[in-house]
């Protein structure tokens, strides 16, 4: 989902919203032409669209109306997701936050001995585990890493403080926040652009 965004061109205060998955040939039939889109842009690439666009209108309450009425609607079969369009720099604020109150674990450098059980019975002295994976290869073999999935961030966060470091059958563990890969890539050029 995305939010709508002031944009200012040529001098106008322009509401933009974000699209996901929309097509080429789909997107301003299904508009209601009272709040007509004043510059819809379908992303494409030489094989079609790639399932996103971004809306221009001419005021805050015609993208609003738009929000409410093609969120969650069909589009060439496939369901619509319509919201405000937001920035890089919010995107990665809001990533920063959720990160402070997260509830996945994650834990590497383990031994092949470490099956899902017994990261269950070693993780859930912290609090009550929702999930226990241990990574396996298409032979069954083990990475040697897994997540842990806690009902509670206070658990997932003291398993991170008591757990990382600790020796785990000859290995030190590393215990931490389970990232995804977009918030990883944005630590990663944070920690960058600091080395500068």
């Amino acid at each position: 989902f995305g939010n709508i965004l002031s944009c200012k061109r040529q001098g106008l205060h322009c509401p933009t919203i974000w699209l996901q998955r929309s097509s080429c040939f789909g997107l301003p039939k299904h508009w209601d032409y009272r709040h007509e889109p004043q510059h819809p842009i379908v992303v494409c690439d030489e094989n079609g669209s790639k399932g996103y666009a971004f809306v221009h209108f001419e005021t805050q309450e015609a993208a609003d109306k738009a929000i409410e009425k093609m969120n969650g609607m069909l589009l060439n079969d496939r369901k619509v997701f319509v919201g405000r369009f937001k920035s890089r720099k919010e995107r990665e604020a809001e990533l920063g936050a959720k990160a402070k109150e997260f509830t996945n674990v994650y834990i590497k450098n383990f031994g092949e001995e470490v099956d899902d059980e017994s990261l269950k019975e070693l993780f859930s002295q912290f609090g009550k585990t929702l999930s226990v994976k241990v990574m396996r290869d298409p032979n069954g073999k083990s990475k040697g890493f897994g997540f842990v999935s806690y009902e509670k961030h206070e658990d997932a966060n003291k398993a991170v403080e008591e757990m990382n470091g600790k020796e785990i059958s000859g290995k030190i563990i590393f215990v931490g926040r389970a990232q995804k890969k977009v918030e990883r890539q944005a630590e990663l050029k944070r920690k960058f652009e600091q080395l500068k």
